[in-house]
């Protein structure tokens, strides 16, 4: 689009969607002028102004639209609503009159008042520094564990309590078979599981279940998993649904997150804590500074109704 003014005309068509995201993150990447991305209702939207609200968004979330062509492009959209709502009402002259301007007025203190406490509550810019990092890291070890996990796949015997004495001993039968065809020398667990499971549709991808930590089993499987080694497979196991023939396909033991694999994560953390820390400490001198007095008889009779 030559031409900016003309960025909505462009956004028609089957190419709608995608234009918008594309617009918008071209807006958000570009340090240069703001050149208008969209028009809603007669006033034109720029990238500065995309680029602003899209900043007021947390950082988990601009990276998940970042990837989201589709999210991204919901999420402008709502915006160009809100706008378009915003002109309407400034049209009316809305915010003019008495109750809605007093509601304002609380609005813009509340704002006003919680970006002063985030900006006196902010951490120093250098912290947290390497050293506290790697002690916070040290003192909370146990939080970046991770569990002995286990990757198994299996056939599935279908077998409902009530089908009798006959239908358990067919089903029984049929899952020590196949446990024995799986124990063979090379026999391919895949193909047993496509040709003898009934459980089709996880058949299809070999009776592959994915990893599971001891914990995320179900206590029969967890019981007979955790003594296999890699490549080997259970007894028949009986659960309420049935038999499950169970074969690990690799494990990997319990371990501890290295430090560089939670950095970030827990920087954020000790900066949001910092910051709380923060907050509760310039409170509570503010507070100190000056001591409110309460008429605890007016206190009394404000919930009191008339």
């Amino acid at each position: 689009m030559n031409d900016p003014k003309n960025a909505c005309r462009g956004l028609s068509g089957l190419s709608r969607k995608a234009a918008m995201a594309a617009i918008l993150l071209a807006a958000c990447s570009r340090p240069a002028a703001a050149d208008v991305v969209a028009r809603v209702g007669g006033t034109d939207v720029t990238s500065d102004e995309l680029r602003a609200y899209v900043g007021t968004l947390g950082g988990e979330e601009q990276s998940v639209l970042a990837k989201d062509p589709a999210l991204l492009s919901k999420v402008v959209r709502a915006y160009l609503a809100r706008q378009a709502v915003l002109k309407e009402a400034q049209a009316k002259k809305w915010d003019q009159q008495a109750s809605v301007k007093s509601q304002l007025d609380r609005v813009r203190e509340q704002a006003l008042t919680e970006l002063y406490l985030q900006s006196v509550s902010s951490p120093a810019k250098d912290y947290p520094s390497a050293a506290e990092v790697q002690a916070a890291y040290e003192a909370n070890k146990r939080a970046f564990e991770v569990a002995r996990q286990f990757r198994v796949a299996q056939v599935f015997v279908a077998a409902a309590p009530s089908a009798g004495r006959e239908a358990e001993e067919k089903a029984r039968k049929r899952a020590d078979e196949v446990a024995k065809k799986a124990r063979q020398k090379g026999a391919d667990f895949a193909a047993i599981t496509r040709a003898d499971s009934d459980e089709k549709e996880a058949a299809q991808r070999g009776g592959e279940i994915g990893w599971l930590t001891e914990a995320q089993m179900v206590p029969g499987i967890r019981a007979a998993v955790s003594g296999l080694a890699k490549d080997a497979v259970s007894d028949p196991i009986r659960l309420e649904d049935g038999w499950h023939v169970v074969k690990v396909l690799d494990s990997r033991p319990a371990s501890t997150r290295p430090l560089p694999e939670v950095r970030d994560a827990l920087v954020a953390q000790m900066r949001a804590e910092r910051a709380q820390a923060n907050r509760q400490a310039y409170l509570a001198k503010l507070l100190e500074q000056n001591p409110p007095a309460i008429n605890e008889l007016a206190l009394s009779k404000v919930l009191v109704k008339k």
